[in-house]
């Protein structure tokens, strides 16, 4: 007779506790200036500074306000550096930074390399202040706080209109232009705005006030003119970046989709569960398709624009992809997990040449977001630009504003422009797949065991933090195994299709089964952790190809645990500045043989969008300690084992290289003795920064979830073990009817 299934271990969070914050040694600190160094390097060039600033226009500097550029030492990144106290005596705040690669004047390790990343901040004040600081700098003595701040800069320069312009590729001539404007603390974007668009007149440009964002301390507003006068354009001191508007990537196919002479079967009953609350936002429906029994709402965000055929079949393949997957020519198709609404976002006014098609259409997914009635949502259109390091886009920065809470999973497709080229980084992935707080899907080219990346799909590195992009891939098609679809008409036809379009939705149609199967009591962070917990790794393929890897085809393969298997999941609140204690489950009696302990951390983060460098206002410090009877001499806790790449060892600067403590995701598996586990917790750190250095009181909360496998081959009955171990466990039982096929 068959074993039951058994399903997810859930309350992982009750077993864990607060504990005191650990000491830590004062750190000996090598410094690469001393303060007489400093001084003669620097102050010629806060005088240089000072003199370039004189020469704006008046009207160029609102409120005389200027903007300089202050690059920090590489050995001073960690926001315990933060120059505040020497700001904050000249009279000037810091409203965004961004990371730099530079070759400092001197080196504090013999193994450190030539060159090195490091953060630029981005100065504003009052020119008075600025060239008064010359003055503060020369007096400055030792023993005063502010000058071992001072010794921590590598440089100071001034922000011009080379700094903060982005051209983009020759061609046509361009009229319509992207501009992001600082707002400095204390500051109204509407004030910001008003003198920006006196300057901007006077320089021949017009601000459309229709359109524009406000995402932390930047606004973002569209302004048109000619491409001749943006460096008289730049020269306004509160811009931080102008570019030319991009144009919407989606429904932009990689070929035609064509429509086959092959029918398929719907299927026989309606979907699982009608729960979980799932939209599309794309192109649109046709007027005439089959899938109207398992398309719950349909909304148009404007009623008085057109369909457009191509947006349409697009919105209609996403929305097959997302209710069935890819089907099987001559088969019924999967049934649903859930029925979906699907939201018109796309329409004849962005089908015609409408230079603000692009924050029009943002205004309808943040007006969609903003209602906060989907659990999961699917985007796979975008502008059609690559990510940039140096600076955050509206679209991925009012994005992740909205999914900071954590309440809703958003599926965003990479892009299909992975055969870029690599060295100009026009392969990267396209905004918003950087974001933080969604999960972005690139494409795998079969769905079967032998997959690679597809060829079309972007590729990483994203933004840092958020290098490991994609989070994951799907199934997407490809020229010789497409995506079949449920295409345009009465009848039932597939349409063949392929594109990071398709693989985004198949990632959400697993993640709607898990919170179809298991109900409410798996938050939507969970289900994304559970997705890059399970994903199928592929040795012969590089991290920023596939990220974590692929989506498991198999749900129950991430719903249930075999012999000798047991996965937990914890889901809570973390508290800035407070420790938690995350025991792993293990049985009473220890374990034999080898054990594979998997383990991966996600949460949702507030963002500071004006700080590059700095994006998210959140970060994990996580200890692993296998052993709780094994102490270091003279030790308040016991050993700690480096678990993830980013560990208490490693320098600011190491972390960020790779997978720091300010990725929202980590994920990491290692093996052990069986007798070398006992009481194994993992401690966890909330870290909180705000504009990169350390967070005033009262920063928030944050969700996260930690999903825990663990693998004793020896031990059969493991699952049970642990159950019965500790009473506060218990397994998730469906809440639908079983078995299904899936």
């Amino acid at each position: 007779m068959a074993t039951a299934p058994r399903y997810l271990i859930g309350k992982g969070e009750l077993l864990t506790f607060g504990i005191d914050a650990p000491k830590k040694k004062p750190a000996d600190k090598k410094h690469p200036y001393t303060l007489a160094e400093a001084k003669a390097f620097l102050i010629p060039q806060l005088e240089a500074t000072n003199a370039a600033l004189s020469q704006l226009p008046d009207n160029a500097c609102p409120d005389d306000q200027a903007v300089a550029r202050i690059t920090l030492h590489p050995a001073y990144i960690a926001k315990s550096y933060f120059p505040r106290v020497l700001l904050q005596q000249a009279g000037l705040v810091s409203v965004g930074s961004r990371n730099r690669r530079i070759r400092p004047r001197k080196i504090v390790s013999k193994t450190a390399s030539a060159e090195a990343d490091t953060t630029e901040l981005f100065v504003s004040g009052p020119r008075s202040a600025l060239r008064q600081l010359v003055e503060q700098a020369r007096l400055l003595t030792a023993d005063m706080p502010a000058a071992q701040e001072f010794t921590q800069i590598e440089s100071i320069e001034p922000m011009t209109p080379s700094d903060r312009l982005r051209t983009g590729s020759e061609g046509d001539a361009k009229e319509v232009f992207e501009v992001g404007l600082h707002i400095p603390p204390g500051d109204l974007a509407g004030h910001v705005r008003a003198q920006f668009s006196v300057y901007a007149q006077e320089c021949g440009f017009r601000v459309d006030d229709r359109f524009e964002f406000e995402a932390g301390r930047l606004l973002f507003v569209p302004v048109a003119g000619s491409e001749r006068q943006l460096t008289k354009l730049a020269l306004f001191s509160l811009i931080r970046v102008v570019r030319p508007m991009p144009r919407l990537r989606s429904a932009r196919p990689i070929f035609r989709s064509t429509k086959l002479p092959v029918s398929f079967e719907l299927p026989g009953a309606e979907p699982l569960s009608r729960e979980p609350k799932v939209a599309v936002l794309d192109g649109g429906l046709p007027e005439e398709h089959v899938l109207s029994s398992f398309v719950r709402r349909y909304f148009r965000a404007d009623e008085d624009a057109q369909d457009v055929q191509e947006y349409t079949e697009h919105g209609l393949a996403v929305t097959s992809a997302l209710l069935f997957g890819p089907i099987e020519p001559g088969q019924r198709a999967e049934r649903p997990y859930a029925p979906v609404d699907h939201h018109r976002v796309l329409d004849s006014q962005s089908k015609s040449e409408d230079p603000y098609e692009l924050y029009r259409t943002l205004g309808h997914v943040e007006a969609i977001l903003l209602s906060q009635n989907y659990q999961f949502i699917n985007l796979s259109l975008g502008p059609d630009l690559c990510v940039e390091d140096s600076d955050v886009h509206a679209w991925t920065a009012v994005i992740d504003h909205i999914l900071s809470d954590g309440s809703t999973l958003m599926s965003v497709a990479v892009g299909n422009n992975g055969q870029g080229d690599e060295a100009l980084g026009l392969n990267r992935i396209q905004v918003p797949a950087d974001s933080v707080n969604a999960l972005c899907v690139g494409a795998a080219n079969h769905a079967g065991t032998s997959w690679s990346r597809a060829a079309y799909s972007a590729c990483g590195p994203g933004r840092s933090p958020g290098r490991r992009k994609p989070d994951v891939v799907a199934f997407g098609g490809s020229p010789k195994e497409y995506f079949h679809v449920a295409a345009p008409g009465k009848r039932l036809s597939l349409a063949t299709q392929l594109g990071t379009s398709f693989a985004a939705p198949l990632a959400l149609r697993t993640a709607v089964g898990i919170r179809a199967i298991l109900g409410s009591d798996v938050h939507p962070l969970t289900i994304k952790a559970l997705l890059v917990h399970s994903a199928e790794e592929n040795s012969a393929e590089r991290t920023e190809e596939i990220g974590w890897g692929r989506v498991p085809s198999d749900l129950n393969s991430i719903i249930t645990c075999g012999d000798g298997i047991a996965r937990i999941i914890y889901q809570g609140e973390l508290t800035p500045g407070k420790y938690l204690r995350a025991p792993v489950p293990l049985p009473p009696g220890g374990l034999q043989g080898n054990v594979d302990i998997i383990t991966t951390f996600c949460y949702a983060t507030p963002t500071d969008p004006q700080d590059a460098s700095a994006y998210t206002k959140a970060g994990l410090d996580i200890t692993f300690r296998p052993d709780m009877s094994k102490f270091k001499p003279n030790a308040k806790h016991p050993k700690s084992y480096s678990f993830f790449p980013s560990n208490e060892w490693r320098t600011e600067a190491e972390m960020r290289q790779d997978l720091g403590k300010w990725e929202t995701v980590l994920h990491a598996e290692h093996t052990f003795r069986g007798t070398s586990l006992n009481g194994s917790v993992f401690d966890v750190h909330y870290n909180a920064r705000d504009s990169g250095a350390n967070a005033a009181s009262g920063a928030a909360k944050i969700r996260y979830a930690l999903v825990v496998t663990v693998r004793a081959p020896k031990h059969i009955d493991l699952y049970q073990e642990i159950l019965t171990a500790h009473a506060k466990l218990e397994a998730i039982e469906p809440q639908i009817s079983l078995p299904i096929r899936t």
